[in-house]
């Protein structure tokens, strides 16, 4: 995911998509751990994924604190 792509996502699209990308990388976290993945780099993907999103919202929130 670019991050053009998540500057255009509204708030409630951010925080769904933080909680499928959670999901996604506990269920690669546990695959991995029953047999190994073809490509365990998704999970660094997925990880690096759930920071961008967390990253923008909370530059969303200083925004506004400091628009008050």
């Amino acid at each position: 995911m670019k991050t053009k792509e998540i500057r255009e996502l509204t708030d409630k699209e951010l925080l769904e998509r933080i909680d499928n990308e959670m999901n996604r990388l506990v269920k690669l976290k546990l695959n991995h751990a029953i047999s190994p993945l073809d490509n365990p780099n998704q999970i660094g993907e997925a990880r690096k994924n759930i920071a961008r999103l967390k990253t923008e919202l909370r530059q969303r929130q200083i925004a506004g604190q400091m628009s008050k």
